[in-house]
């Protein structure tokens, strides 16, 4: 199985695609996560340190492919989860999908494209171009990290109408958004109500999660020294045991950007009529508000 993980950036796309590898490791899978941002930080929280990336060995090889081996590019992580960082082009040059390719394709070339039993790819902020969109080419997933607020849900709709537009190619479906670290999901609720798809997990606002990120440590290996946080673990377990169900997905439909524009100010514009009428309806749905 292949599962890309998109989202607005700063979003905590790496933060969750890094403990979600983590807890399918614990159910027994074998994964790979490959960043895809020219920052090359995505797996910094499962190796502890900036490991070199795919463009960057190629070219020390003058892209002599045969001159690679997989541990020049793999490096194992925390949790038993091997990890790839694409890397991109310069910065104002290039293209981040011709990266993503190379690195598909040097994978395939070192026979270890195929020998996982899960791979995701955490790739780099809103979907603007087709080159964003790269990694949607190679999976049968797409997992979307939002919050409660405007512009992550923009940015969702952004994804969804990606997603929609590969479908039309690939055997691609959305899994369903993950809200991470947001006290409250009535914006998340109104947009997955006007533009209907799962909701995979609502991650609370935690402070343990961001802290994680500054820390270089994913919440399971934390929790080695703060068993406290073990139910902060619990979020990304089920995350994992929802994945792994295979869940039939979505080709989801985005709404117009006036309309998602609309939708979304109308709660910060008449918010206490909006949240009689949430409060009635997770009543109703039987949800409990975070």
């Amino acid at each position: 199985m292949k599962i890309a993980v998109y989202g607005k950036g700063g979003i905590g796309k790496s933060t969750t695609s890094c403990n979600i590898s983590i807890a399918l490791a614990r159910r027994g899978e074998k994964v790979l996560q490959i960043g895809c941002d020219p920052k090359h930080d995505s797996t910094f929280t499962l190796t502890g340190f900036l490991i070199p990336t795919i463009i960057d060995t190629l070219q020390s090889k003058d892209y002599h492919y045969e001159d690679i081996w997989s541990e020049d590019v793999i490096h194992k992580g925390y949790g038993g989860v091997d990890c790839v960082e694409a890397g991109g082009p310069p910065a104002g040059a290039g293209c981040g999908g011709y990266v993503v390719g190379e690195t598909v394709k040097l994978l395939k070339e070192l026979n270890a494209f195929y020998e996982y039993d899960i791979i995701l790819f955490d790739v780099l902020g809103d979907v603007v171009c087709g080159g964003f969109a790269a990694p949607l080419n190679y999976t049968d997933y797409c997992i979307i990290i939002t919050d409660n607020g405007f512009d992550a849900l923009f940015a969702a709709n952004r994804i969804t109408a990606s997603i929609r537009e590969k479908a039309r190619t690939h055997p691609l479906r959305l899994a369903g958004l993950v809200g991470n670290r947001t006290s409250k999901r009535d914006l998340i609720n109104k947009y997955v109500e006007a533009c209907p798809m799962p909701v995979i997990e609502v991650l609370p606002l935690i402070e343990d999660i961001r802290v994680s990120r500054i820390k270089g440590k994913t919440l399971f290996e934390m929790v080695g020294s703060e068993p406290s946080l073990n139910y902060v673990c619990e979020y990304y377990l089920d995350i994992a045991d929802q994945i792994l169900s295979q869940p039939e997905g979505i080709i989801p439909k985005e709404i117009s950007d006036r309309e998602l524009f609309s939708l979304l100010s109308d709660l910060y514009l008449n918010p206490i009529d909006n949240g009689r009428h949430q409060n009635n309806k997770e009543n109703l749905l039987g949800f409990t508000t975070i």
